[in-house]
C-alpha cells in the first residue's frame, strides 16, 4: 500500500470535480482563545463541522478524527475512488449517509482502512447528492461487503445505489414506504 500514491490520486480525483478556478479547501483550524472554555471551543468547532464542505482532500489528525485522509468528491467519482483504494489493498469498513435537510442534500460516507501490515491507514470518502434525486453508483461490485451497507442506507435514508443487485428491505417491513432516518420523518 502506497500512502503517497493514494493521497496524490485522491487529490487529483477531487480536483477533477471542482469547477474551474475553485480552490481546494484547507483543513479547518480550531484555535482556543485565552480564557475560552473547552466546551465553548468544542461548540464552535462543531458548528463549523455542521456545514458540508466543498470537494477537496484534507489530511487529518488520526487521533482526533479517526482518519488520515478525508476526501470530498462528486457522486460519479465514488467508483473510481473505490477501485483505487481496492487496488492498494484497502478494505471497506462502512457506508452510511447524512441528511443535510437544510441544504437539500444527502452525504454518502465511505470509510476505508488498511491494517494488513505496518501502521493502520484510514481514508474517508464523501459525496453529496440532491435530496430530491438521491442517486449514486454502487460500489458493491468492487467491495462485496458494501452490499449490506448500501442496502441499509437505501432502506433507512432512501439513497438509491444505482446498479446495486438487491436493493430490497431487510430491516423494515417489505411494504415500508418511509425512510426513518430522514430528518423530516414523522412516525
Amino acid at each position: 500500500m502506497d500512502r503517497a500514491k493514494i493521497k496524490k490520486e485522491l487529490e487529483k480525483l477531487a480536483a477533477e470535480g471542482l469547477p474551474a478556478g475553485q480552490p481546494q479547501e484547507e483543513a479547518p483550524v480550531v484555535v482556543q482563545a485565552e480564557g475560552e472554555g473547552e466546551d465553548k471551543a468544542k461548540a464552535k468547532a462543531k458548528k463549523e463541522e455542521d456545514v458540508p464542505r466543498k470537494n477537496g482532500l484534507i489530511e487529518t489528525d488520526y487521533a482526533k478524527r479517526g482518519a488520515h485522509l478525508d476526501v470530498q468528491i462528486n457522486p460519479d467519482q465514488v467508483v473510481k475512488a473505490a477501485e483505487l483504494l481496492d487496488s492498494e489493498g484497502m478494505t471497506i469498513d462502512m457506508v452510511t449517509g447524512v441528511d443535510w435537510i437544510k441544504e437539500g442534500q444527502f452525504e454518502i460516507i465511505y470509510d476505508y482502512s488498511y491494517t494488513a501490515g505496518g501502521p493502520a491507514f484510514r481514508v474517508v470518502v464523501r459525496a453529496r447528492v440532491d435530496r430530491n434525486k438521491p442517486d449514486i453508483p454502487t460500489i458493491s461490485h468492487i467491495y462485496g461487503g458494501a452490499n449490506w451497507h448500501e442496502r441499509e442506507t437505501w432502506e433507512l435514508l432512501g439513497i438509491n445505489f444505482v446498479g446495486h443487485p438487491q436493493l430490497e428491505h431487510f430491516l423494515l417491513p417489505e411494504d415500508a414506504d418511509f425512510f426513518p432516518l430522514r430528518k423530516d420523518f414523522k412516525p
